[in-house]
């Protein structure tokens, strides 16, 4: 008895995409196929690939905006539970991280310009407002970029009290705040004012200087220091 042998224009749509991958590379794989790697499988009459051009609609296509998806818009999409879109938001997470670990020498912070480099993967595709520090040894080497809160649209609340405890366990000598603006208006409030002197206040008593807070938008930065606001 001769058994029939399965080619690959018979298996599946949904198991396509991985065979694709280990007979031709990763490279030979179009986004949706890719896609549909981390979905898995399709659902009614949409396989897997289907699926992935269905979200890549969402965009047009556009990978860079594909990245602020969110859980909520993903799951808008019929077949798309929560289980695949998270799936999907593990895997764009851990591009940016690969992205951040690049840099393994501890850069020297000497200017706004190279803070706001520093802090910029950490605020991609965000539609919120989070607030981070910069902690510096004496030789204004990184220590490390900490997120201290998470807020909404427009605004976010930040504890000065917090922000040294964790320089003091870092044996950091400065620090540098950093805060996103969704709206992309780069103007600082009155309460960014209000705060940053308030933390700038608390630095000088424990002889730990904030040395610029840094306002970051996709299309830009303010610092404080470079406009003699501190």
């Amino acid at each position: 008895m001769q058994v029939q042998k399965t080619t690959i224009p018979h298996w599946s749509e949904d198991d396509r995409p991985r065979e694709k991958m280990m007979f031709k590379g990763r490279n030979s794989l179009s986004d949706a196929e890719l896609i549909a790697i981390l979905i898995g499988t399709g659902t009614g009459n949409k396989s897997a690939v289907d699926l992935g051009r269905e979200i890549l609609l969402l965009t047009n296509g556009d990978l860079y905006e594909f990245g602020k998806l969110r859980l909520s818009q993903l799951c808008e999409i019929k077949g798309i539970g929560k289980s695949k879109a998270v799936s999907i938001l593990a895997a764009l997470e851990l591009g940016r991280r690969r992205k951040e670990s690049r840099i393994q020498k501890r850069p020297k912070i000497t200017s706004s310009e190279r803070a706001f480099r520093e802090f910029r993967p950490h605020f991609t595709d965000l539609s919120h407002e989070e607030f981070f520090v910069m902690y510096l040894n004496r030789a204004n080497q990184l220590i490390r970029i900490k997120q201290l809160s998470i807020g909404g649209v427009s605004g976010t609340y930040v504890d000065a009290k917090i922000i040294f405890k964790y320089g003091i366990d870092m044996g950091a000598s400065a620090v540098i705040l950093a805060h996103n603006h969704p709206s992309r208006n780069l103007k600082p409030s009155e309460e960014d004012k209000r705060i940053t002197k308030k933390i700038k206040q608390f630095g000088e008593l424990i002889e730990m200087p904030v040395l610029d807070h840094l306002i970051i938008a996709d299309n830009g930065y303010f610092s404080f220091s470079d406009q003699e606001l501190l």
